[in-house]
């Protein structure tokens, strides 16, 4: 009675992994592989290892395609064998185990490289080209994705055939071949959002793509993969409604992810950590902040640095509302998993006030990541910031390189980048602001046009913030108090409270009427108490300055007025109503 009930019972595992009914399956075969004397084949060991990963056994899987392996090798196949040596090096580089990963590495290769052309050598080819990648090599990378393309449409596996593209995509836009790499990418991505392909390619391929998009700065992009994504890694209907992640509590977690519990998706949180980044450009901020505490509990042990993603963005989030010391804590809880958390933290800084400590983390990151190829956007953010810590230490020399090199890699490559042009516009912008040239306008106006094209409402209002400034300089106060006020109304709809209160002071300084004559304020002080019959000695007393500071504001008046006596400024103010 018990031959039937076992092969009954390893039939429908395979018939549950066929499904992906991968907890069903890990169910079946690990209760069924409690037993020594129930041996399972190679093939059976492959579904038990992979379904053990889908539930969030890691290390269960890891022992599972170790004795894969071995069975593989028993029965003298090099195939199976090759790719579960490949299987085990991916999952120990995964955990962190580099000098495993490499040893697996090589025993792959050793199994499949001296074979005839096959399918498993795909995943070779795909690795080779990662590696030359990784040295700068563009054209051996190039080599090894079309021979990965030429392997997959011999096999006629949809899988293979995707991942080839993906691969191929992302040495293309590494070489700054921008329309090409994301052409083969939208072909890739197309087989995913048509479920064409398995479910471990296709959370591959969300979540590589994901990081593409938002490495080119691609925001469209990844808008709408990032929503696709979290359809698919939504939990399948169980009997009990799905968990509210939004209502997670407000408290920030500590450093370390769980493992996925079982039965869930494992790329969900990654492909959430992804969601966060967007919802933050977008402005969606409560929402962003719920999310990143969710990602960071179901961010699988082997994919931290997700868990580091959604730290730093949570961070973000709580830095522009003011929530300065919440901030701290994300990222560092960001920097422990191994993010450097910029330019986050130096835009915290300055805010505390530590405008050296804000230009050191700043200058520091941009030398750590001399190399822009594969995160475009993350150099051109830390250059945004530099830009902004310069300016706020009066450093306008250095603001205008950061805001050069910027400006050349918005230019770089073929094709038009919206985010990275908006951020550029936004730096020149500031600078020539800052220089009280006559060129601020211009490219702030098409930095707001920027921003507001990609609905990054945030950014849209700090522009707006400038673009006052540059209207006030010019004469044109009714301009300069509508964009403080639009900018205002976005602060305090997203909860960014220090620039919501920067916006009303603004606003409500800008109505007071201009002083005529082009008197500061000081010197209008010092003209009302002139016409009240002041001598030199008693406004010095009053207004808690020296007679010769009295003295030198008189002759900057006098000559600002065009009147050479007391009697005479006396006259203007009463004329001009300044009393």
């Amino acid at each position: 009675m018990s031959a039937p009930t076992t092969t009954d019972a390893v039939e429908r595992a395979r018939d549950a992994a066929a499904r992906e009914s991968w907890a069903e399956a890990y169910e079946l075969l690990h209760d069924h592989d409690r037993h020594p004397s129930r041996g399972l084949t190679a093939d059976d060991l492959t579904v038990l290892a992979d379904s053990a990963w889908w539930s969030g056994h890691v290390d269960e899987s890891v022992t599972a395609r170790l004795r894969a392996h071995a069975a593989y090798l028993a029965a003298d196949d090099h195939r199976g064998a090759g790719l579960t040596s490949w299987w085990l090096h991916y999952e120990y580089a995964s955990l962190g185990r580099p000098a495993a990963a490499a040893g697996w590495l090589h025993r792959a290769r050793h199994h499949l490289e001296d074979f005839p052309d096959c399918p498993e050598q795909c995943f070779l080819a795909w690795t080779t080209s990662e590696e030359a990648e990784a040295h700068g090599d563009h054209e051996a990378a190039l080599a090894a994705t079309r021979r990965m393309t030429a392997l997959a449409l011999a096999s006629g596996s949809p899988d293979l055939l995707a991942l080839s593209r993906q691969a191929e995509s992302h040495v293309l836009l590494a070489a700054g071949r921008r329309t090409e790499g994301l052409a083969l990418l939208d072909d890739a991505m197309c087989a995913v959002v048509a479920g064409e392909l398995s479910g471990m390619v296709t959370g591959w391929l969300y979540c590589l793509a994901l990081t593409q998009c938002m490495e080119a700065a691609d925001l469209s992009r990844a808008v709408e993969w990032t929503n696709a994504a979290m359809e698919w890694c939504a939990p399948p209907w169980s009997g009990h409604p799905p968990a509210d992640d939004t209502a997670a509590p407000a408290r920030t977690p500590g450093p370390l992810p769980m493992t996925v519990p079982s039965g869930e998706n494992p790329f969900r949180g990654v492909c959430r950590a992804h969601r966060v980044e967007v919802l933050d450009l977008l402005g969606a901020w409560a929402l962003a902040e719920a999310e990143a505490r969710q990602a960071c509990r179901e961010v699988p042990v082997d994919c931290l640095e997700s868990a580091a993603a959604a730290y730093y963005a949570a961070g973000d989030v709580q830095r522009r509302q003011g929530r300065l010391e919440a901030a701290a804590v994300s990222y560092g809880h960001a920097h422990e998993l191994g993010r450097i958390p910029q330019p986050g933290l130096a835009l915290l800084r300055l805010a505390q006030g530590r405008a050296e400590a804000a230009v050191a983390g700043v200058d520091l990151a941009l030398a750590c990541r001399n190399d822009p190829d594969h995160d475009v956007l993350g150099r051109a953010r830390l250059l945004a910031a530099r830009t902004e810590v310069a300016l706020a230490v009066r450093d306008v020399a250095g603001a205008a390189r950061a805001a050069a090199e910027l400006d050349a890699l918005a230019g770089d490559g073929d094709g038009d980048v919206p985010l990275l042009r908006a951020l550029a516009d936004t730096a020149l912008g500031s600078v020539a602001l800052a220089e009280k040239g006559p060129d601020a306008l211009l490219p702030l106006r098409r930095a707001l046009a920027g921003w507001l094209e990609l609905r990054v409402p945030y950014e849209a209002a700090q522009v707006r913030m400038l673009l006052a400034a540059a209207d006030r300089a010019a004469g044109d106060e009714e301009a300069a108090r509508l964009e403080l006020g639009t900018a205002r109304a976005v602060f305090e709809r997203l909860g960014a409270v220090p620039d919501a209160r920067r916006a009303a002071a603004l606003v409500s300084g800008g109505s007071r009427r201009r002083l005529p004559g082009g008197l500061t304020a000081r010197e209008a002080q010092v003209l009302r108490l002139v016409a009240s019959g002041g001598t030199n000695k008693d406004i010095a007393r009053e207004l808690v300055i020296s007679e010769h500071t009295v003295a030198r504001h008189l002759n900057n008046i006098f000559a600002k007025l065009g009147v050479g006596s007391r009697a005479s400024a006396t006259a203007y103010a009463y004329a001009h109503s300044l009393l």
